[in-house]
């Protein structure tokens, strides 16, 4: 059974301009794919409907076989953008949230992380910064044992040093059952973690997808140098 299945997808937040226009796409189980186009493609937008935030106009989204809603949003451990938890918290608080939240969430395996990074589970969100507070909320949306991840631009806030442990967290933390999606337009950083890639253009029209050591093998060229030719930047 894949993990997840879009059928004909439409999204439209203006009348004939549409977003995604009968997108189809899957992904099995125990892949990490790399979900890359230029801004404003849609990456984002269909990454919200696969968690249930948004709503498509019409066609269907299946996660493990199960139609999005309550029991699909339990299967899915979802990293949006921008951080969003209150800067009063603490991030033990925002562990014992987690925990009482998520039935999958593995408290020890985050202090763990946490601990690697050498964030205090003591700090207030307000003392750190930005990157930091992106790094704690990879390791909560990690440390849950789920079907599917899906990871919007994981590393685009973090420091270059850290974002080598923090690819090797992603790979090493998930449920070998599972399956992560990661938008991001660092791709030279990313694409030496990716099983698969599906480059994605305007419409959500699907331009080039594979798997990444294949395509690299047959055309001898990085990811990001396919993406570059495909996309001609």
């Amino acid at each position: 059974m894949n993990v997840l299945d879009c059928v004909n997808i439409n999204k439209s937040y203006h009348k004939n301009k549409p977003v995604l226009e009968n997108l189809n796409l899957t992904i099995p189980q125990g892949r990490i794919v790399g979900l890359l186009g230029p801004n404003g493609c849609g990456k984002s937008t269909l990454i919200k409907m696969i968690a249930g935030i948004l709503q498509p106009n019409s066609g269907d989204i299946f996660v493990d076989g199960n139609p999005v809603g309550e029991k699909s949003c339990a299967l899915i451990s979802y990293l949006p953008e921008r951080t969003y938890f209150s800067n009063s918290m603490k991030v033990k608080d925002i562990l014992t949230y987690f925990k009482d939240f998520y039935s999958d969430f593995d408290i020890e395996r985050a202090k763990q992380l946490l601990n690697d990074l050498r964030i205090d589970v003591n700090a207030s969100l307000k003392t750190l910064s930005k990157g930091t507070k992106e790094k704690v909320q990879l390791i909560l949306v990690m440390s849950r044992n789920a079907k599917l991840y899906l990871l919007d631009e994981p590393i685009a806030g973090v420091d270059p040093a850290a974002r080598e442990y923090i690819l090797s967290t992603i790979v090493s933390n998930y449920n070998p059952e599972a399956s992560i999606v990661i938008t991001t337009h660092l791709i030279t950083d990313v694409e030496q973690v990716l099983d698969d890639f599906i480059f994605m253009g305007y419409g959500g029209q699907i331009m080039m997808a594979g798997n990444a050591e294949e395509a690299r093998n047959e055309t001898g060229k990085s990811l990001d140098e396919l993406f570059k030719e495909v996309f001609r930047c």
